[in-house]
């Protein structure tokens, strides 16, 4: 009797019964005629069938019999019930698809084939661990070749900076700056490192660290840039003055973006107006952040003027470009403020600044620009260049489509500020001249000057541009040569000067001729000309210029992307998790240029308890 069940049930299963082969075979409900054993479907083992295409769980139990779990009962209902089940029905029409000769996609459709068996369809790997471990591997991955190229670059420059993530943990952000062999700047995420504190003593710490654990050379760090925090840049137990120590010759640098937003704050803080009109727009998006109301009366007002995305923008010092953004949403209706003229080139200096690949020369160039056209609107006076905000500042006053629809008068308002009425408009455009832009100008050009003077180090570099190779005072280049080798232990002054004779020639009229100094030293740094051979002082010199970092803006943008993935909703995230999550945000490839096949031979160097069923498999087995 359990012969005949058994048989009965190893035809529905799809095997062949007593060495002869099945005539038919039942797929929902249909039958497949067979017309010789040759040709026939040769289904073999339904147990075999049903695991290997299995369809994914989506509710009810996860341990289905015959599939996950091995089917202890033989009573013939049981049998008869999976045999007319859909799993198994699913699975002998995909059986027969393949067999047919069809593509995989059609027969697995919508399943997605993987590049492995034993991750594709033996295994279910579900546990946080091993998802932890396979994070940790696709990082690794995309690190691997960046530490490569790290080692191998002729110097190397570190960007430091630290933030509170949403779990209240202070997190140092460490970012790299390197040449690749075509003497290109990189710049890549580094590390992200918990740190207990904010004292210098654990930063420091932290990046000694991370430069061991990485495996750098400490040789070639050659500079550091950071936010210009008094524990970052302290003269006397700072972390730069102590990373200077253990690196000698280490160009420490205070972010040039940060300068620019410092200058501008202290002028604007000297001048009693300026300092008025901040607060102003402070108050007014106050008043309309903390009001549904009221924001909502703004944008029914917006509407009505035929304006779009109108929003009243926060003021913030150490936000770069947020009090121009502030004075561009106010110019909507208001047609004219007072240093609209000047935010624009402040705001452009800013953009530079925060580029990725920032190097001394935007300082060299772009500081001493914005100084001169900050000149030129001081040195106007009455006679401003036309279509400017202040040229058209009288006019807005009389316009009824400007200011006059304000109807501010010059008595009354004299009036409520309790002071003597009296004076025409000329009068009160002199004081406004005197009492407002002369000093806010002047204070805006001492503060750039002061925090962007000409330092002597990065001046310089100078020594390997155009101009100093075509001047006939050769002296003052190798007074630069001789300054820079005093900084830089690594760099020999008297060779120095003897290789910059030869190199000036191929300045003047050989394969350097014509180039900026940005091409210059993207040529004698790069790995693929004879230079490096030639000049192997001056090619150094050259990858300090190009590394050293002058902003931190890469840390900035690194603590966006760790707000992004750390969230409330995820806000037990960190350590190397939190670092290998940012790393694959911020330096991964796409999907589809990504090497999975390395990640699944890192893989597999651990032992698995589960592998593919090749048993001549190198990569599991």
């Amino acid at each position: 009797m359990v012969r005949g069940r058994n048989k009965v049930w190893r035809e529905r299963m799809g095997w062949q019964v007593e060495g002869r082969p099945k005539n038919t075979a039942h797929l929902d409900g249909t039958q497949i005629g067979v017309q010789t054993p040759t040709q026939g479907l040769a289904l073999q083992n339904g147990f075999r069938i049903c695991r290997t295409h299995k369809k994914s769980v989506k509710r009810g139990t996860q341990t289905r019999p015959f599939i996950e779990a091995p089917c202890v009962s033989y009573r013939k209902d049981k049998l008869d019930r999976h045999a007319n089940s859909e799993t198994h029905r699913e699975a002998l029409k995909r059986h027969v698809e393949l067999m047919k000769g069809n593509t995989v996609v059609a027969a697995f459709d919508p399943l997605v084939s993987l590049e492995h068996e034993a991750i594709g369809q033996n295994t279910n790997y579900r546990s946080h661990r091993i998802i932890d471990d396979m994070l940790d591997i696709l990082a690794a991955v995309i690190e691997r070749p960046i530490l490569q190229a790290i080692r191998t670059s002729q110097a190397v420059g570190l960007e430091l900076d630290e933030s509170t993530d949403v779990s209240v943990l202070r997190q140092l952000d460490i970012h790299v700056r390197y040449l690749d062999q075509e003497g290109k700047l990189c710049c890549h995420f580094l590390a992200l490192v918990p740190i207990q504190d904010g004292k210098a003593d654990s930063i420091v710490g932290a990046v000694r660290e991370v430069v061991e654990k990485k495996e750098i050379p400490p040789h070639l760090i050659c500079g550091l840039g950071t936010d210009g925090a008094a524990v970052m840049t302290g003269r006397i137990n700072g972390v730069a003055k102590q990373l200077s120590e253990i690196w000698p010759g280490l160009l420490c640098t205070h972010c040039a973006a940060h300068r620019r937003a410092l200058a501008g704050k202290d002028a604007a803080d000297k001048v009693p107006y300026m300092k008025t009109f901040k607060e102003h727009l402070q108050q007014l998006h106050l008043y309309f952040r903390n009001s549904a109301n009221r924001s909502a009366a703004l944008s029914a007002a917006a509407a009505v003027l035929g304006i779009t995305d109108l929003k009243v923008k926060e003021v913030k010092d150490t936000r770069w470009l947020s009090q121009h953004l502030a004075i561009q949403n106010l110019q909507k209706n208001i047609s004219a403020v007072l240093n609209a003229d000047v935010l624009p080139h402040l705001s452009r200096l800013s953009k530079i600044f925060q580029k990725e690949d920032l190097n001394f020369l935007a300082i060299k160039e772009q500081v001493p620009v914005t100084l001169a056209i900050i000149g030129h609107i001081k040195d106007a006076g009455d006679q401003q260049a036309p279509g400017s905000h202040l040229s058209r500042l009288n006019q807005s006053l009389d316009d009824p489509a400007g200011l006059g629809q304000f109807s501010i008068s010059v008595e009354q308002e004299r009036g409520r500020r309790g002071q003597p009425e009296g004076g025409d408009r000329e009068h009160f455009w002199r004081r406004f001249r005197s009492e407002v832009m002369d000093p806010y100008l002047n204070g805006l050009i001492r503060g750039l000057e002061e925090r962007f003077p000409n330092l002597e180090v990065f001046g310089s570099f100078s020594a390997l541009g155009p101009q100093a190779a075509t001047s006939p005072d050769h002296e003052a280049a190798h007074g630069h040569l001789r300054t820079l080798a005093e900084h830089f232990p690594s760099v020999d002054a008297s060779i120095a000067v003897e290789e910059w004779m030869s190199f000036r020639e191929h300045v003047v009229s050989g394969a350097l001729k014509d180039k900026t100094q940005l091409g210059i030293m993207n040529d004698l740094t790069s790995k693929y000309e004879e230079f490096g051979v030639l000049y192997p002082n001056l090619c150094k010199l050259a990858a300090i210029a190009l590394t050293v970092p002058l902003s931190s803006v890469n840390c900035e943008r690194d603590f966006s992307t760790m707000n992004r993935v750390k969230t409330d909703l995820r806000n037990r995230l960190q350590g190397e998790h939190l670092e290998a999550c940012m790393r694959i945000s911020i330096s991964g490839p796409s999907v589809q240029e990504f090497p999975y096949e390395e990640a699944l031979k890192i893989f597999f160097r651990k032992p698995r308890k589960i592998k593919c069923s090749d048993n001549s498999c190198t990569m599991c087995h």
